[in-house]
């Protein structure tokens, strides 16, 4: 049995680089709670280890960098313990977004290969790296309005600093996005052909790193500019940036249910906001709200503060019965037919709403953040 996680100490010209690969292919990489306490292990001893210059992350395969968290281990845990608390759900959202905020504080640099799917779990880990890399075959989506979750793993966080309307209406949508999508809304740095791959990562070895963290994330950049402006030719067209004027006006609604109706009651025949508009229509409208209000929340926080108020927002979500349903119609069942609480958002109930918000414990996990 390979390990789920594989790290290897690379060593360079002078100095050494740390090379992290998710690996559990059949999955699509998709992470567990096993693997987030692997990486936050080694993130923590890495940093303290002064021979590790940078470390590179990438996934095994040519599929997937990291298709998500292992949501169907989540959906055991929500049915087996109805109510809550669910005790591994719950413990892998803490550490899951502990690991997070790790990636996006850590001083030395971090070179993500984000190549194939990057999805929920995956994109918290992109996201929060330095130096992120997308090709030609990323292909990333945040569809969790269509299984009852929101979001997560720094959406709040890299959402609400995307251009314009542009982070809502994915996190409303689901929409799946390209390279230049994630470069434009601020979730990638550089586009990168995926055959440069072994030749970036010879070149990372060739330098001469230093003990100035500064320096260091200089070196990267000196290695990955000159691969980025050789791949241009080779990146697909965007879609978001030439559908942000039409994705303000369906944003520009009284409120949500004015903004849902919009989405949802789109005549069009553009192939990807169709499909954007299928997904909120097909998604739970309790979702759809949550989702909207959490954005709102958190759209002045600073970073711990917003994985706080995520962890409070997963907790409260997998305690309930929607999500279960959820994961259930999309993932185990996949009969593709939930039958969600409410049919429409207008339906829900304020102190519904509201509950989610309100913290279910004593203490939330990452208080020390």
């Amino acid at each position: 049995m390979t390990a789920p996680v594989l790290f290897e100490e690379l060593t360079a010209a002078s100095g050494k680089v740390g090379r992290i690969t998710l690996s559990v292919e059949a999955t699509l990489n998709s992470l567990t709670l096993e693997m987030v306490d692997l990486l936050q292990e080694r993130l923590d001893a890495w940093a303290q280890d002064e021979a590790i210059a940078a470390v590179f992350i990438e996934g095994a395969g040519e599929k997937a960098f990291c298709a998500g968290g292992d949501v169907q281990a989540l959906h055991q845990s929500a049915v087996g313990q109805p109510g809550g608390p669910c005790e591994y759900a719950e413990a892998f959202f803490a550490r899951e977004y502990r690991m997070n905020y790790t990636l996006h504080t850590y001083a030395k640099p971090i070179v993500c290969w984000g190549h194939g799917i990057v999805m929920g779990g995956g994109l918290g880990v992109m996201a929060g790296c330095s130096h992120r890399v997308v090709t030609e075959r990323t292909r990333i989506a945040m569809p969790e309005v269509t299984i009852a979750l929101f979001p997560d793993v720094g959406g709040s966080w890299f959402l609400n600093h995307a251009p314009g309307q542009t982070g809502e209406f994915l996190a409303l949508t689901g929409a799946s996005i390209n390279a230049a999508d994630a470069i434009y809304i601020g979730i990638a740095d550089r586009f990168i052909a995926s055959d440069r791959k072994q030749v970036v990562i010879d070149d990372l070895l060739a330098q001469v790193w230093t003990d100035d963290v500064e320096r260091n994330h200089a070196l990267v950049r000196h290695v990955l500019r000159p691969f980025a402006e050789q791949s241009i030719s080779a990146s697909p067209a965007g879609q978001v940036e030439p559908h942000a004027a039409t994705i303000a006006q369906l944003l520009d609604g009284e409120d949500i249910h004015d903004i849902i109706d919009r989405i949802t009651g789109q005549d069009t025949d553009d192939p990807w906001l169709a499909k954007a508009r299928d997904s909120l229509a097909h998604g739970s409208k309790l979702a759809a709200q949550w989702i909207h209000r959490q954005l709102w929340e958190t759209r002045h926080m600073g970073l711990a503060d917003v994985f706080r108020a995520e962890v409070q927002l997963a907790t409260n979500i997998v305690r309930h019965p929607e999500f279960a349903e959820g994961v259930r119609a999309l993932l185990i069942d996949k009969d593709r037919n939930p039958a969600w609480q409410y049919a429409a958002s207008r339906d829900v109930p304020a102190e519904v709403l509201d509950a989610f918000f309100t913290a279910p414990w004593d203490e939330n996990p990452l208080a020390d953040l």
